[in-house]
């Protein structure tokens, strides 16, 4: 006779030797995302299963919504409110996945997003020019560093490589293994205000979250509203969210812009409030369109909604211009966010920017637990803590992101 272990009851039961075992049960890993926005916190957590009939499969085991309480503007002004919030979130998401939260993963957004640019060079170490892992670290080093002085109260999320040269050649793909005497690398750096991402994590881990990592939350969002071809053709991704919208511009499969913008959507209810003359909650209402009639001429209505979406969106248009990649974006500009059903926005999009524009798709299975784009950020940081292992957590850089941008490598 041999003992085999019954996970389900806890307790060893006595079977035949002669009897074949089961088969092994399917691997299990499970991962959580957590956006805290400046108007709902959301969770959501999915599970991976592998197995050799199957394969790899992902499932949304549950989600988790709440009202952010003690936020301003994304900042956090009263950190036991937030963690309030964080943690009713947290209850319904284990109600329904049957499974407790204990770590997940966190987006960090809002207008203390920023970025940075710099160049590291180095001279190739070995004898006979052959690039190595140290020649290509030396360079990162000394990208950072060159970037160091904007750096100042300020947390890296990113360390995204955009080009490498070797003697002045641009490389596709890794030098790793190549041959030259000099080496560049172009950098972009995603960075957050430390004061405002520590305090982010703090109130998660009062919540009794544990944090294993950060992102920034437009390319958690990316991460799933956006197809591979549109990233390497070339396209803008437009999060408009309440007070802020955040973008991320791809180009040749690489992330080469993350900004955030203090504008959003509650501007156009201001400005609906300032017009008509009328409470905000009646101003929100006539912007979703839920209150017409000869009070609020629509014509009126739609004239103030185009005039901010103009506004917001020649915000976009500058920043793309100092890139200089506003014309060779041919996927054009994917409009997500709590903002992005508001009036006639890709029309809007479409002649202000002078290129295509539609509104993000989120495809999912017809069951599942997340009813729009709103969750992406969430959903999109639970794929990415499934990218790398989950079972260690460690604060920073780590295994995670660098997993993650390896399909960033030009």
């Amino acid at each position: 006779m041999a003992l085999r272990w019954s996970e389900a009851n806890g307790r060893s039961s006595r079977v035949s030797a002669r009897v074949p075992l089961a088969p092994p049960v399917m691997s299990r890993r499970i991962a959580t995302g957590i956006d805290i926005g400046t108007y709902q916190v959301k969770l959501v957590v999915v599970e991976e299963t592998a197995d050799r009939k199957s394969g790899r499969q992902l499932r949304i085991l549950g989600t988790g919504l709440a009202e952010s309480k003690g936020l301003r503007h994304g900042y956090i002004v009263n950190k036991e409110e937030v963690a309030s919030s964080i943690r009713e979130a947290k209850r319904q998401a284990e109600q329904v996945a049957r499974v407790p939260v204990r770590a997940g993963f966190l987006a960090i957004g809002g207008i203390s997003l920023d970025e940075a640019r710099a160049t590291g060079t180095a001279i190739i170490s070995r004898a006979d020019q052959e690039i190595t892992a140290l020649d290509i670290e030396k360079a990162s080093k000394a990208a950072r560093e060159a970037a160091a002085p904007g750096f100042t109260n300020r947390q890296v999320l990113h360390s995204i490589p955009l080009e490498y040269r070797i003697d002045g050649n641009k490389v596709l793909g890794d030098p790793l293994g190549m041959k030259g005497v000099r080496l560049e690398v172009d950098y972009l750096f995603v960075t957050s205000l430390s004061q405002h991402a520590e305090a982010l994590a703090q109130a998660v881990e009062e919540a009794d979250i544990e944090v294993i990592d950060q992102m920034a939350s437009p390319l958690a969002g990316s991460y799933v509203l956006l197809e591979g071809d549109q990233k390497m053709k070339g396209c803008v991704l437009a999060n408009i969210g309440a007070e802020t919208v955040s973008i991320v511009v791809y180009d040749e499969g690489i992330p080469v812009s993350v900004k955030v913008f203090p504008m959003g959507s509650s501007h156009i209810t201001d400005d609906i409030a300032l017009g008509f003359r009328i409470s905000l909650e009646e101003a929100e209402r006539v912007k979703l369109g839920r209150l017409s009639g000869q009070m609020y001429s629509r014509k009126k209505v739609d004239d103030i909604i185009e005039n901010r979406l103009l506004a917001l969106f020649a915000l976009i248009d500058k920043h793309l211009r100092s890139l200089g990649r506003r014309g060779p974006l041919p996927a054009g500009i994917i409009i997500s966010g709590g903002g992005a059903g508001v009036g006639s926005i890709s029309d809007i999009a479409r002649g202000s920017l002078k290129l295509p524009a539609r509104l993000a798709e989120f495809r999912l299975p017809a069951d599942t637990k997340i009813r729009d784009a709103t969750w992406a950020v969430a959903y999109g940081l639970a794929l990415w803590g499934l990218t790398g292992d989950t079972s260690a957590p460690k604060r920073g850089v780590g295994l995670q992101v660098r997993k993650f941008f390896q399909q960033f490598l030009p």
